[in-house]
């Protein structure tokens, strides 16, 4: 068995997020923007009826999801699998900062080649193979009545998901990051796997009136 639709949602704003620092694992709380901000995504969000929720036990998705489980009275099942990217002593730091000390390491990572994060973080390949395994996993784990929430982090989530749907890492780059507070939803396709309903989205799904045959 499979689920119906997964809503994977970006945490609300942080401090951090403002100041342009990258954080990481970094345990970084909600700022009062970001509270607001998953606050209105929940109300968004529980008008689809969601019958599971997970969250990244990091602070400021575990906050975001407890808007939506408040609403819903949902439990939250967290999970570290859907942690962000660890990056190690480059958490706190600005790109600027990391361009002045570790200039070849960060042109590395924005040419897509394989390099960790700071002296002992993650690479691109390790945090898209551990989302996408929590994806398959927890996807497995429902229905096809179910729509399972799955509350995280920017980075994670767009090449988790890449990952998760087969497309080559070479493509990655063509998806846009995420919003805070935005999502993106998948549904099962007809071969048994995903296919992207919506991406970056702010708005509920609406249904999608054409001569598209994956209908």
């Amino acid at each position: 068995m499979s689920a119906g639709r997964l809503i994977v949602w970006r945490h609300g704003r942080t401090e951090w997020n403002l100041q342009d620092k990258m954080q990481g694992q970094a345990d970084i709380p909600l700022d009062e923007v970001g509270i607001e901000q998953a606050r209105v995504a929940a109300a968004r969000l529980a008008s689809l009826a969601p019958t599971r929720l997970f969250a990244s036990d990091l602070q400021r998705a575990a906050a975001t999801a407890g808007e939506l489980a408040a609403l819903t009275g949902l439990k939250i099942e967290y999970d570290e699998a859907l942690r962000e990217i660890h990056v190690d002593d480059w958490a706190g730091k600005t790109s600027a900062e990391i361009a002045a000390t570790q200039p070849e390491a960060l042109a590395r990572v924005r040419a897509g080649q394989t390099q960790r994060r700071g002296a002992a973080g993650e690479t691109t390949e390790e945090v898209a193979d551990r989302f996408s395994a929590a994806l398959t996993r927890i996807s497995a784990e429902g229905t096809s009545e179910d729509t399972i929430v799955i509350t995280t982090h920017g980075f994670a989530a767009r090449v988790g998901i890449c990952q998760f749907l087969g497309i080559p890492q070479a493509h990655w780059s063509a998806f846009g990051g995420l919003a805070n507070c935005n999502w993106i939803s998948l549904l099962p396709s007809r071969n048994n796997g995903w296919r992207i309903e919506e991406w970056n989205a702010g708005s509920l799904p609406e249904p999608v009136m054409s001569d598209d045959p994956q209908r």
